[in-house]
C-alpha cells in the first residue's frame, strides 16, 4: 500500500512536471521573443539576443494585387514563388503595413475578404519556410499608388494620417479594428496571430503623423496598445518614433516595448538611376533620441529601408553594418519586387530588388543578412572608407562588389578575385560572375551547397540583362530587365568534388546529365546534383538545405525574345585615339552577326565587326584615324542567321545598305581637339542636379537664357539660408570623363562661369568629389558680373561635402568627410559641388541670396 501510494505521488509529480514543461514550451512558442529591461530583444528560450532580417512584400494588397490580376497571374502560385526566393536568399523576416483600407469598413469592422485571405495564405507560406512575421495592421494609405487611389470603405479613406491620431471617432474605429484583427483566426494555420509562434511582434501603425498636444499623442498610443493587449496579445509591441521626431518623448512615455525607424539614405523617386559613390550616405545611423530616459528600455527595429534608385550591389551590407551599430535587431527592406512584375519594376519604381531580375543586388542582400545576424550590436567600424571591411564582410564601390568570406560561406555579388579563406571548409557559395572557386559567364545568380562530402546541390538562375533604366518612369508595357535562358560554361573548383564529377538535373523537367571535364561543364538554368566520381548519391535528401527542398526551382521565362540593343554613347573622346564602342545585345542567336557602321564629318566611313566580349556585351574598336576633332556618328547593325537586318538605334528592320533604306537614326560622340577643354557641367543639357535646400518654386530654381544663343544658366535663389545654413547644388559628371581618361592628368585648372545677382559679392565654395568620397575645395568670389573664374587644381584643399540627395528621415548627417584622404587624382573625380553660406554670421544668413552658373569645365596648361 505504501509503495502504491509512493508510486501515485511520483506519477502525479511526473505528470505535473510534464504539464509544467509543456506549458512552458507552449508559452515560449506563443511568445517567442521578449524585450528585457535594457531594451534588448531576446529569445525566451535561452535568452540569446534575437536578430531578424528580411523584406516587405505587398502582393495581397493594393497595386501588388491588381497588377497580378491584370496579368492573369494565379496569386497563390505567385506568393509560393516569391516566398521560395525569400528562403533561397536566407531571409528570416517579413513585414508589411496591412492596407486596412481594403479590409475594414468606415467604423473599423474587419472584412473577411480576398485581401485578408491572401494575407493569411502568405503568412502560412512564410511559416513553412521558418520566416518570422511582424504585423503592422494599420497603414493609413490609400490603395492606389502608383495608380490613382481606388475608392474603399475603410476608415483610412475618411481620416488622414493626422486626423487618425487626433480625432476621437478615428480612435474608436481603430480600436474596434485592432480588437477584431487580433482575434481573427487564420483559415490556413487555424491560429490567431497571438497563437502563431512565427508571428513574433506587432507595430501599431505605419508612419503616424502626430500633431497637437503631446499628451493626446501618448493617449492615442496607449489606447491602441490596450486594444491589442485586450485580445490576449502578449508579444512585443512597437511604435514609430522617427516619422514625427518632435513627438519622440510622447511616444517613448507610452506602454510600448520597442520603437520603429525607417531609412531611405538616398531619398526617393529620383526618376533615374543614381550614379556615384553613395556609401558615405550609409556610414552611420545616428539616433537623436538616445537622451530620452524612457527610450533606454525600448527595443529598436527598422520597419522599412532601402537605398532608393541605386542599382549598385553594395549598399545593403553597409546599411546592415550601420543598423547593428545603432542597436537594431529587426530590419526589413521595402519592398521586394514580385517575380511576376519585376520585369518592369512597376510597383515602386524607386525600389528594385528581386532574385531573378536583380541578381547582384539579391546576393548583396544575402551578404547584408549574414552581416546583420553576425555583427555585434553597437560596434563602430570607423568612418568611410575605413569601414568598408568589417568582420568577414567587404564592400567596394570601384569593384561594384559586396562580399562575405567566412570559413564556411563565400558570397559575392559580382566577379571577385578574393580567395576563400578556407576552401576545404566551405559548405555554401552564392555568387554572380566568377571567383577563384567558380568560373561562370552567365549573368544570373547561382547557389552551391554541400549536402555531404562529395555531394553538392547547384542552383542556377537564368541570365538577367538590364536594358533600360529601372528607376525611370515605369509602365507594365516597358521591360527594364530582360531574362534569357541560355546554356553557359561553368567551372567549379571544390576539393571534395574532384575534376570529373557528375552533373544531374533535379528540378521538374530537367533531365540533363553530364560529366565534368577538368571541373568544367555546360549548364542551363535549373537545379543540379553534383557528385564526386564513384560516390553513391541515391539516398541524398534536403536535410542540410534548411527551408529549401532538394528539387525545388523557381525562375521566370522571358517576356520577349526580340533583338534589342542597349547602349549609351560616350559624351566625348580624345582625338587621335582608337574609339571603343560597347553595347548590351539580347535576343540574338550565336550565329547572328553584329556590325558597327560609323562615319565622321570629314567623310570617313568604317564598318567593323562587333565581337562578344562577355555575356550579352559586344564591343568594337574604331581606328584612330576616325578620331578627328569633330563628331562621329554610328549605328549598330544586327544580321540574323536568316539574313534579316535590324538596325539600332530605333530597332529598324530592313537592309541598311539598300538604296531605298530611309532610316537615319544614329548615336553620336564628340571628338575633342588636342587642347580642348573638358566640360563637367552645362545647364543646357545637365539638369539632373541635387539642390539644397529643396528650392522648387519657379522663382527659386530657374534655367534661363542669357547672352549666348542656345545656352542656359542655372539660377538658384533663396530668401534666407535655412536648415543647415547653406545653399548649393551637386552634379555627377563621372560619365563625361570616360572617353578622355588618358588626358585627365594634363588638366590643371577648373573654370566656372558664374555670378551672383546680389548687390554685394558673395563667397562660394567650389568642390570636386572623388569616387573614394573625398572632397577638395577652393573659395571663390562671385560678383554680379557673369565671368569665368579660374581655380588652379593645385589650390584645392581637403573639405567636407553635402550628402545629397537628403535622406529620409532627415535627422541623418548633412556634411561628410572621410576617415582617410589621399591627394587629389582627377581620374577619380566624379561630382561637382558649389555652395554659399559657410562661415556667414547669423545676421548675414538671414538675407536673400542668389547665384547663377553657366558652365563648369577643366582646362589644360597653355589654353
Amino acid at each position: 500500500m505504501k509503495n502504491t501510494h509512493w508510486f501515485s505521488v511520483k506519477l502525479f509529480l511526473l505528470l505535473t512536471l510534464l504539464l509544467t514543461v509543456n506549458t512552458e514550451i507552449f508559452s515560449q512558442n506563443r511568445a517567442g521573443v521578449y524585450v528585457d529591461k535594457q531594451g534588448v530583444l531576446r529569445w525566451q528560450k535561452g535568452n540569446k539576443e534575437a536578430e531578424f532580417f528580411g523584406v516587405n512584400y505587398t502582393v495581397p494588397f493594393a497595386y501588388g494585387y491588381r497588377s497580378h490580376k491584370a496579368l492573369n497571374v494565379d496569386l497563390e502560385k505567385a506568393i509560393d514563388a516569391d516566398v521560395y526566393h525569400f528562403a533561397r536568399m536566407g531571409l528570416d523576416a517579413f513585414r508589411v503595413h496591412v492596407w486596412d483600407t481594403e479590409i475594414t469598413d468606415s467604423v473599423g469592422n474587419l472584412l473577411e475578404n480576398e485581401h485578408l485571405r491572401l494575407f493569411d495564405y502568405l503568412i502560412a507560406k512564410l511559416k513553412e519556410r521558418n520566416i518570422k512575421v511582424l504585423v503592422t495592421p494599420i497603414a493609413y494609405w490609400g490603395s492606389g499608388y502608383p495608380e490613382p487611389d481606388v475608392k474603399t470603405a475603410g476608415f483610412s479613406s475618411i481620416y488622414n494620417k493626422r486626423q487618425a491620431v487626433t480625432e476621437e471617432k478615428a480612435f474608436l474605429a481603430q480600436e474596434r479594428y485592432l480588437q477584431q484583427f487580433f482575434q481573427h483566426v487564420n483559415p490556413y494555420t487555424k491560429l490567431t496571430y497571438q497563437d502563431d509562434p512565427d508571428i513574433i511582434a506587432a507595430e501599431i501603425n505605419n508612419e503616424p503623423r502626430h500633431s497637437g498636444p503631446k499628451a493626446r499623442a501618448t493617449e492615442f498610443v496607449n489606447r491602441m496598445v490596450k486594444a491589442v493587449r485586450g485580445t490576449g496579445w502578449t508579444k512585443p509591441i512597437f511604435y514609430n518614433i522617427s516619422e514625427s521626431p518632435t513627438y519622440a518623448d510622447a511616444v517613448a512615455k507610452a506602454n510600448i516595448d520597442g520603437v520603429s525607424f525607417q531609412w531611405y539614405p538616398t531619398g526617393l523617386v529620383a526618376n533615374r538611376t543614381l550614379e556615384g559613390n553613395y556609401l558615405p550616405h550609409v556610414d552611420q545611423y545616428g539616433i537623436p533620441f538616445d537622451t530620452i530616459p524612457q527610450y533606454a528600455g525600448k527595443a529598436r527595429m527598422v520597419y522599412e529601408f532601402d537605398a532608393g534608385d541605386i542599382l549598385q550591389p553594395i549598399m545593403y551590407p553597409a546599411m546592415a553594418r550601420s543598423f547593428r551599430g545603432a542597436g537594431f535587431q529587426w530590419a526589413t527592406q521595402f519592398a521586394y519586387d514580385p517575380l511576376a512584375t519585376a520585369y518592369g519594376n512597376t510597383e515602386y519604381q524607386t525600389h528594385y530588388l528581386n532574385l531573378a531580375y536583380t541578381p547582384s543586388k539579391a546576393v548583396s542582400y544575402m551578404v547584408a543578412s549574414e552581416a546583420f545576424h553576425k555583427l555585434p550590436r553597437l560596434k563602430n567600424y570607423g568612418t568611410y572608407p575605413l569601414d568598408t571591411v568589417f568582420d568577414v564582410f567587404r564592400v567596394s564601390y570601384n569593384e561594384n562588389l559586396s562580399e562575405m568570406n567566412a570559413p564556411q560561406k563565400f558570397y559575392y555579388s559580382n566577379t571577385t578575385r578574393t580567395k576563400p579563406v578556407n576552401v576545404s571548409k566551405l559548405i555554401k557559395i552564392a555568387g554572380v560572375g566568377s571567383s577563384p572557386v567558380v568560373q561562370y559567364k552567365g549573368t544570373g545568380a547561382y547557389f552551391i551547397e554541400k549536402l555531404e562530402n562529395g555531394v553538392w546541390r547547384l542552383e542556377v538562375m537564368p541570365d538577367a540583362i538590364h536594358v533600360r533604366d529601372p528607376f525611370a518612369k515605369a509602365s507594365p508595357q516597358k521591360v527594364v530587365t530582360r531574362i534569357q535562358w541560355q546554356d553557359q560554361p561553368m567551372g567549379i573548383s571544390l576539393p571534395d568534388l574532384g575534376t570529373d564529377f557528375s552533373v544531374r538535373g533535379l528540378n521538374e523537367g530537367n533531365s540533363y546529365t553530364a560529366t565534368a571535364a577538368n571541373r568544367s561543364f555546360q549548364v542551363k538554368p535549373g537545379t543540379y546534383l553534383l557528385t564526386k566520381k564513384g560516390k553513391n548519391s541515391r539516398n541524398i535528401s534536403s536535410r542540410n538545405l534548411g527551408a529549401i527542398g532538394l528539387n525545388e526551382y523557381v525562375a521566370p521565362k522571358p517576356i520577349t525574345n526580340e533583338a534589342y540593343v542597349s547602349h549609351e554613347p560616350l559624351n566625348e573622346v580624345s582625338a587621335g585615339k582608337p574609339i571603343v564602342v560597347s553595347a548590351k545585345i539580347t535576343g540574338i542567336g550565336t550565329a547572328a552577326k553584329v556590325s558597327l557602321a560609323a562615319s565622321n564629318l570629314s567623310g570617313t566611313w568604317k564598318t567593323v565587326p562587333m565581337q562578344q566580349d562577355a555575356s550579352y556585351t559586344y564591343q568594337a574598336t574604331l581606328p584612330a584615324d576616325m578620331a578627328i576633332p569633330g563628331l562621329v556618328r554610328y549605328r549598330i547593325i544586327v544580321e540574323t542567321k536568316e539574313g534579316e537586318f535590324i538596325t539600332f538605334p530605333g530597332a529598324h528592320k530592313g537592309n541598311p545598305w539598300a538604296w531605298d533604306y530611309v532610316e537615319n537614326d544614329t548615336w553620336q560622340t564628340f571628338v575633342a581637339s588636342e587642347n580642348g577643354a573638358l566640360e563637367l557641367f552645362n545647364p543646357t543639357q545637365d539638369q539632373n542636379i541635387f539642390v539644397y535646400p529643396n528650392l522648387w518654386r519657379p522663382e527659386e530654381r530657374q534655367y534661363l537664357t542669357g547672352e549666348k544663343p542656345g545656352q542656359l544658366r542655372l539660377r538658384l535663389a533663396a530668401k534666407e539660408l535655412t536648415g543647415h545654413d547653406v545653399m548649393g547644388w551637386q552634379y555627377y559628371f563621372g560619365d563625361k570623363l570616360k572617353g578622355r581618361q588618358s588626358e585627365l592628368l594634363s588638366f590643371n585648372r577648373i573654370i566656372i562661369r558664374a555670378r551672383t545677382t546680389n548687390p554685394q559679392p558673395v563667397q562660394a565654395k567650389v568642390s570636386l568629389i572623388t569616387d573614394d568620397a573625398s572632397a577638395y575645395a577652393a573659395q571663390v568670389t562671385l560678383d554680379n558680373t557673369l565671368r569665368e573664374i579660374e581655380i588652379p587644381i593645385s589650390s584645392l584643399q581637403a573639405a567636407s561635402f553635402m550628402l545629397l540627395p537628403r535622406p529620409y528621415p532627415g535627422f541623418h548627417p548633412f556634411w561628410f568627410k572621410p576617415g582617410r584622404m589621399e591627394p587629389l587624382n582627377l581620374q577619380q573625380a566624379e561630382k561637382f559641388e558649389i555652395t554659399i553660406g559657410e562661415g556667414l554670421s547669423p545676421a548675414e544668413k538671414g538675407k536673400p541670396y542668389s547665384f547663377e552658373v553657366e558652365g563648369v569645365w577643366l582646362k589644360k596648361a597653355g589654353q
